[in-house]
């Protein structure tokens, strides 16, 4: 078993980014289902320099509106309790397997 809290590569960029821009829940969330790159959030997000952009919660909430015609996701969770889940999943899936096998050898 992974140690509590462990946070896996492919999601650190995500949580970075949300501690660095300071992203809800429901941004990243949002960012993630239109496929943006959470590396390139700097050079969405330099709205003092140039004051016709948006600022980037907004511009994501403003893209997640026109891409799915909602403000929000239907089930907003954090990135961990989602990597929690995907691993419990995993482990009872990988554990039916092996119960399978074991039958089967029977």
């Amino acid at each position: 078993m992974p140690k509590k809290g462990f946070i896996p590569n492919k999601l650190r960029p995500w949580l970075e980014a949300r501690k660095k821009y300071h992203l809800s829940h429901a941004q990243i969330q949002m960012a993630r289902a239109l496929g943006l790159n959470p590396k390139k959030f700097g050079g969405l997000a330099n709205h003092k320099q140039e004051r016709w952009k948006l600022p980037l919660p907004e511009y994501i909430e403003h893209l997640y509106h026109k891409q799915f015609g909602k403000q929000l996701p239907d089930d907003i969770r954090p990135l961990e309790v989602i990597d929690a889940e995907k691993r419990k999943r995993k482990a009872l899936k990988k554990e039916k397997i092996t119960n399978d096998e074991i039958i089967k050898e029977r």
